[in-house]
């Protein structure tokens, strides 16, 4: 069925007709995936004649007429131009790199635009919401969380670049350099408030900015609930700071139990307009009280191991060499490690590591394990 092995990347080809499914006319996210599974590839949704196309659940006659139409493909040609110009990666809901806690949604994107470099997969994903109208409570507790999070290795802080609380969880990443996510309702190449241009453009050094809508395009009131949905489904955790009874963080949060997420929200003054929703959602059991990232790493088993205490052996880390540096960060942020993966993943010889893991292992930094693996110790 398919014409090239799964770990070839997209023939530049295959990017446009991937694109071009999502410039089709009733062909939705879920129509996609459909497609998908019957034809094998976006080009051979292309190539499918109509008869057959008409067998596939969900495509009708319309909806078939419409994927022989090529100027979709035309016009996908440009887009992804456009996006290479600009630098602003497409990913399917297929490859890699896109987010794997995403594909799970029944509603995903099949198709999203990113700029920066995070990584969408990373071992920890938290976001962090609430209302444009912020408190200087909520500014301070929202700096606050991201801080204790800073401690913790491999996280990944989501939020919406809105004004309030949004835009202080994105600053304060910043600030304690943990990288950043802004979800937008925008195409990536529009940063909306424009206020936030500075604040976007520093966040795609070590994060970056997420859009399901194509380049070009304009904020437009629908899309706000419906990037929550994208904020809610990559996240492990979603943190409601401060919210008032409507409002799109009680959106995000109704969204993010429907797919079994955590959500924890700051309780507040009782007569404070802006905490109203974050107390209603711990009265009504629609989220955890938070009270501390401590919570989070209770309910989200964040391992022990893990807890942000300085190691013993800190100062002699500060000694070793590149290589050796290389392998004690891969054990701190992965328990224990099987000799070929640590040389797989730090790109170091077996015959070279063997030697290295055991001066580590005489200098009293690190363990063997039974099956060839490693610890620090």
């Amino acid at each position: 069925m398919h014409s090239h092995s799964s770990h070839t990347p997209d023939t530049p080809d295959e990017l446009i007709y991937k694109v071009a499914l999502g410039l089709t006319s009733g062909v939705g996210d879920v129509t996609t995936r459909q497609l998908i599974s019957y034809c094998g590839s976006a080009a051979a949704v292309f190539k499918t004649p109509k008869g057959k196309l008409l067998k596939v659940p969900g495509i009708g006659p319309k909806t078939a007429e419409a994927l022989l139409n090529k100027e979709n493909i035309a016009e996908a040609e440009k887009e992804c131009e456009l996006a290479q110009k600009q630098n602003i990666h497409i990913l399917f809901y297929t490859d890699p790199a896109y987010p794997s806690r995403l594909k799970n949604i029944t509603d995903a994107p099949a198709l999203l635009y990113f700029k920066g470099n995070a990584d969408l997969n990373s071992e920890k994903i938290i976001a962090v919401v609430g209302t444009r109208k912020a408190t200087p409570y909520g500014k301070h507790v929202t700096e606050q969380i991201v801080q204790e999070l800073s401690a913790y290795p491999s996280v990944l802080v989501v939020s919406g670049l809105a004004y309030g609380i949004d835009i202080a969880a994105h600053k304060a990443a910043l600030q304690y350099k943990v990288p950043t996510l802004g979800v937008m309702a925008s195409g990536a190449d529009i940063v909306y408030p424009s206020g936030h241009k500075n604040t976007a453009a520093q966040m795609e050094e070590s994060g970056g900015l997420l859009t399901e809508y194509r380049i070009g395009t304009k904020p437009d009131a629908p899309y706000f609930p419906a990037r929550n949905r994208i904020i809610a489904g990559i996240s492990d955790a979603v943190i409601v700071v401060e919210a008032a009874i409507t409002g799109g963080a009680l959106i995000t949060a109704e969204i993010a139990n429907g797919y079994n997420r955590d959500v924890f929200a700051v309780p507040g003054n009782l007569d404070a307009p802006c905490s109203e929703g974050c107390n209603m959602l711990i009265r009504n059991h629609k989220a955890n009280i938070f009270t501390g990232v401590k919570d989070l790493v209770y309910y989200l088993n964040w391992d022990q191991q893990a807890a942000p205490a300085k190691s013993k052996h800190t100062d002699q880390y500060e000694q070793l060499d590149e290589d050796s540096k290389k392998i004690v960060n891969l054990l701190q942020q992965n328990k224990e490690m099987l000799m070929d993966d640590l040389s797989w993943k730090a790109q170091i010889p077996v015959s070279k590591l063997a030697s290295l893991l055991l001066t580590l292992e005489l200098q009293g930094l690190l363990k063997a394990l039974p099956g060839k693996k490693f610890t620090l110790s």
